[in-house]
């Protein structure tokens, strides 16, 4: 029996990741790295559930 795989995807922008979980996956304080929007968010999976634990804190914008 082939368990189902799912992209976990960006907490923040909403795009795919490159990490996969299945869903008997569980992740605590795993830092989840976004290529397209290139934040790292600390995140925690069970049960195919993603809870953020913290989110990036703000960047200055440059000018």
């Amino acid at each position: 029996m082939e368990k189902i795989s799912n992209w976990l995807l960006c907490p923040i922008c909403g795009n795919k990741t490159r990490d996969r979980i299945r869903e008997d996956t569980v992740l605590k304080n795993y830092p989840l790295y976004c290529p397209k929007c290139k934040q790292e968010t600390l995140i925690e999976v069970s049960n195919s559930k993603l809870i953020v634990i913290k989110e990036p804190d703000a960047q200055p914008q440059s000018r």
